[in-house]
């Protein structure tokens, strides 16, 4: 179900990305998963490690308005009624170039009623000695301007202790508040005094965490990182350019008798949940133009 899987190896980095959705199915330092893997056949649970795209997070009732007019996406979250995640996850990307330690995959977003515009989207995965690069390119192919945002989907693993005993950094100063029944938006918040400040770095613990994060700290370089830390001492981080400038955290709590919090899903987004609706950074497409997003997960 998930196509062709391409490997990729640099030092003591594998990769394995899948045609279906181009996304990282395997991320290993040696034998040690950097990410929560998922099977070379059958469904890929949870959106694990694909790419998100044209819009990252939920649409309520997959209804949005653009340019003044109204439009309506599919509903593919059925228990909160939302359009989840875009439609590139269910895409089957093409090879366009392959090397031992890199490769470039493309796919196209074709005009629906839903979404009348025409975007082409190419990715590129390079592994060098700082870790799996990602970046990622919507080109406007179309006669209309278009909304757009994008964000990767990963499950990173801190190493062998649960969850629960890892320790995390994340360079937030505000989370949106979400409703506790579809987790849709409706404020933003300081994290200052509140169980979601990761300023510092602290464990984990039982805190359940679904939530868009901004007002994030980029260093001298313009780079941000979510770093998480096994107590055995193992570690993993994700860092990203100021093209996003919100991130997803989840950790991956699931009902019985699914498996709950496996690892941590870490989302550098360019935009936040509805945005289509909000407008709030949303990236306006116009007809030739391209943007361009990228990010990489490295180990500790």
């Amino acid at each position: 179900m998930n196509g062709a899987e391409y490997g990729l190896r640099h030092g003591l980095y594998t990769a394995l990305i899948t045609a279906r959705g181009a996304a990282v199915r395997v991320l290993q330092h040696g034998k040690r998963d950097l990410v929560v893997p998922f099977p070379a056949s059958g469904p890929n649970p949870h959106f694990r490690g694909v790419i998100v795209a044209p819009w990252p997070n939920r649409i309520p009732d997959g209804k949005y308005a653009f340019d003044g007019t109204d439009y309506r996406v599919p509903v593919n979250e059925p228990a909160r009624q939302c359009a989840l995640h875009g439609f590139t996850p269910e895409l089957d990307w093409t090879l366009e170039a392959r090397t031992e330690s890199a490769l470039t995959m493309s796919s196209s977003i074709v005009p629906t009623p839903g979404y009348p515009f025409a975007l082409t989207i190419t990715a590129q995965y390079r592994l060098d000695s700082d870790g799996l690069h990602t970046s990622v390119t919507a080109a406007n192919v179309g006669e209309r301007a278009a909304p757009y945002g994008v964000c990767p989907h990963p499950y990173l693993r801190a190493g062998p202790a649960p969850l629960d005993e890892w320790s995390l950094e994340v360079p937030a100063g505000t989370f949106l508040e979400v409703t506790a029944d579809r987790l849709l938006p409706l404020a933003a918040r300081p994290v200052a005094g509140h169980e979601y400040d990761f300023r510092g770095g602290r464990v984990i613990g039982p805190t359940a965490i679904d939530h868009a994060f901004t007002d994030i700290a980029f260093d001298g370089g313009g780079e941000a990182r979510v770093v998480v830390r096994d107590p055995g001492g193992t570690g993993v981080g994700m860092a990203w350019d100021r093209s996003c400038g919100w991130v997803q955290l989840y950790t991956g709590d699931t009902e019985p008798p699914l498996p709950t919090r496996l690892g941590l899903a870490v989302e550098p987004m360019t935009c936040p949940p509805d945005a289509f609706n909000t407008g709030t950074d949303l990236v306006r497409l116009e007809p030739g133009a391209s943007h361009n997003a990228s990010w990489r997960i490295f180990a500790t």
